[in-house]
């Protein structure tokens, strides 16, 4: 019998990433200083080579070539080395650095001010711990260049403290008046035992924002409220609308309405609603009920979703009251999208939380790794860290083209009227 040839399917690991650009010595000899330290920065270990070349060609363009004639009395002149060191690759290497003096004193030697200098060498250990690197194995997961100096635990951990409270004050003090938002999400992430509300915002082309974080016990109302109001403080401009996506917590209710006043709508999330509601029915039930809301709420108009959900409740009447009361709470709120005539277009991105609960996921895969919090300022400057981290890998929001249909629906739902690009609220 023939063998029959083993197909085998190319997976993700085989994929070709092209080919690495392969730099000539030539090229670098014509490159710009600067540009030439960032090479030799980036070359680790086979960099380390260049740096000594680099400051022996500076000592001979400031002093001539060694047991040169001298031309003149102010010419620096060759007077051993001194210990020093270089920043390569978020590691600090010991390096001998030749000594060059003149009768008016010591001649520092511009190459090595930038390599001894140059580089946040802070913001690379701090990208390295954030992404899992603890502070205790720094040095075994950076051995490949040997003889670095500064990679103790206690080192690493004072300059990722000093990098991320560089972090947190970059959060804390962001200007928000340029963002023109038209969607903010609310909701809470547990540090050991304290609660993070995080605000995200959605702007008119699309675009996700991290907006802030509070610490609070519990979602509550004061310290919410006082929160939302220094996002305005800020220069967040809410005068045309917002539609504010929250899990059903009375607290976020309640804050978002007395700091937004009369310019906020709230949209309950549909999955959040569902699951509390079925949460009251017997196992062997949940699934039937989960799939009639669900299929309740895909209803695109607001009459057919309500009719929907107004047999869902008399069936539900003869089986659990009490999953009939949760299904009343608030259950109009489950439907602004439907009721502002977008949730065809808008639906599947703004029914649920979903989007601020994959920032607060991702923050937790950040965060998740310390053992133990030690005090508040740890858990702000981590989260604010994941957070900046995250921002620039959001995408941007599905249908984020209607946008422009739902900030018209705010305004109108909400009363609000345009007087030559200024919103103004109708009595």
């Amino acid at each position: 019998m023939a063998r029959v040839p083993h197909i085998v399917r190319r997976r993700k690991k085989s994929k070709i990433m092209g080919k690495p650009d392969v730099i000539s010595r030539q090229d670098i000899e014509a490159l710009q200083v600067d540009a030439r330290l960032e090479l030799i920065r980036s070359l680790i270990p086979l960099g380390l080579s260049y740096v000594m070349e680099e400051l022996d060609q500076e000592v001979i363009s400031l002093a001539g070539a060694r047991h040169s004639r001298k031309d003149g009395e102010d010419t620096p002149r060759r007077h051993g080395t001194n210990p020093g060191s270089v920043k390569l690759a978020g590691q600090t290497i010991p390096v001998r650095v030749p000594r060059l003096r003149n009768p008016d004193g010591e001649v520092s030697l511009s190459c090595y001010e930038n390599l001894h200098h140059g580089g946040d060498l802070n913001d690379q250990v701090f990208r390295q711990v954030l992404y899992g690197i603890s502070c205790r194995n720094f040095e075994q997961a950076a051995e490949q260049i040997p003889g670095a100096i500064g990679l103790s635990s206690s080192s690493v951990s004072r300059k990722f403290v000093e990098a991320s409270a560089k972090k947190l004050r970059e959060f804390q003090e962001r200007d928000l008046s340029d963002l023109n938002l038209v969607a903010l999400f609310l909701d809470g992430k547990s540090f050991a035992e304290d609660q993070m509300v995080v605000a995200a915002g959605v702007d008119l082309e699309g675009h996700k924002h991290i907006l802030g974080f509070v610490q609070t016990n519990t979602e509550n109302k004061r310290s919410i409220s006082r929160f939302l109001k220094t996002l305005t403080d800020r220069g967040l401009d809410i005068s045309g609308g917002l539609l504010a996506i929250i899990d059903g917590a009375k607290g976020l209710r309640a804050a978002s309405l007395e700091a937004f006043s009369r310019r906020v709508l709230i949209q309950r999330c549909q999955w959040h609603k569902r699951e509390n509601v079925v949460s009251y029915l017997a196992k062997g039930d949940q699934k039937y009920w989960r799939n009639r809301l669900q299929k309740a709420y895909q209803r695109p108009t607001y009459d057919e979703a309500k009719q929907e959900l107004t047999n869902i409740r008399q069936e539900l009447s003869d089986i659990n009251e009490s999953a009939v009361a949760s299904l009343d709470e608030g259950l109009e709120e489950t439907l602004t999208l439907h009721r502002l005539g977008v949730f065809g277009v808008l639906g599947r991105s703004l029914k649920t939380t979903n989007i601020i609960e994959s920032i607060n996921a991702q923050a937790e895969e950040r965060c998740g790794r310390v053992d133990n919090w030690k005090n508040s300022n740890q858990k702000h400057r981590w989260l604010a860290s994941a957070l900046l981290d995250i921002e620039p890998r959001l995408r941007r929001l599905c249908g984020y083209r209607h946008l422009p249909v739902l900030r018209q629906a705010i305004l109108e739902e909400l009363n609000i009227e345009t007087d030559e690009g200024r919103e103004r609220v109708v009595a």
